[in-house]
């Protein structure tokens, strides 16, 4: 027969069974319902479903700032010696001229030198003398310069002009401005085209970019057709000119920055 306190220690240790599991029971659909729950719904409201793919273009015209002028001088002679003797006192005329337009030495660098043997004939191995090209290039910050340059260099002995190019100095801040202006007239068709289809443009789905430039001086280049730009904007150069330099056989045009982007939009 069992003791009376033995009993009374059973039925506690009932009790606090009995307890701890109607404590225990209730949470467990709680947890199971939270290890269902379905994760939060996308925010995202730029549908994919329907969209219109467009077209923007844009031309910024700028009159250029930098000018490089490449001059060289051809001597010929019986020897090497002779001929490059010749073709140094020609070159340093050439440069000293140059610097007394004002043209900093740091602008001025030799940029070709070559020396060739002038045979008899064609088919000859006789040499006959020796011709020295020597081509220096010239960066004008003044644009204004190019037709007084050219002639000082020609009167103090320069024989050749290779090249005559206009530049921008900071033509990445135009480019960066016909990419706006692209992708705002893109914007503006597809809102347009969204509308006659009774519809509306939304957010941008996917962009395309191409920006190159050209100079646009001269009877070639302003043959461009520019009626298919969305924008044509024109800009003075950094330096305040305009395109109406001095006469002379240079003429100064312009600098066109061109940027064309395809972007699509979904519709709303």
């Amino acid at each position: 027969m069992k003791s009376p306190s033995n009993s009374l220690t059973y039925l506690l240790l009932g009790l606090v069974l009995a307890l701890a599991l109607n404590s225990y029971l209730p949470a467990l659909p709680v947890r199971a319902a939270d290890s269902s729950a379905s994760p939060p719904a996308s925010t995202d409201s730029c549908s994919t479903g329907r969209s219109i793919a467009v077209s923007g273009t844009a031309v910024v015209n700028v009159t250029p700032d930098r000018v490089l002028i490449q001059l060289g001088v051809q001597s010929n002679g019986r020897t090497p010696q002779l001929t490059e003797a010749s073709n140094s006192a020609t070159i340093y005329r050439v440069i000293q001229a140059v610097k007394n337009q004002g043209v900093a030495e740091k602008d001025i660098v030799t940029d070709r030198y070559v020396i060739d043997p002038v045979y008899r004939d064609y088919d000859s191995l006789t040499i006959e003398g020796y011709r020295i090209n020597n081509t220096v290039g010239i960066t004008l910050r003044d644009v204004n310069q190019v037709n007084q340059v050219i002639i000082a260099a020609l009167n103090a002995g320069a024989n050749q002009v290779l090249n005559v190019e206009f530049y921008l100095s900071d033509l990445r801040k135009y480019r960066d401005q016909a990419r706006e202006l692209a992708m705002t007239a893109a914007g503006e068709k597809a809102a347009d085209l969204a509308q006659a289809a009774g519809s509306k443009a939304g957010c941008v789905l996917s962009i395309s970019e191409n920006t190159w430039s050209y100079f646009s001086g001269g009877w070639w280049g302003r043959s461009r057709d520019l009626w298919t730009q969305n924008t044509v904007q024109n800009i003075s150069g950094s330096n305040g000119q305009d395109d109406s330099s001095e006469f002379g056989p240079v003429n100064l045009g312009q600098i066109s920055v061109r940027a064309e982007v395809t972007a699509s939009y979904a519709l709303e």
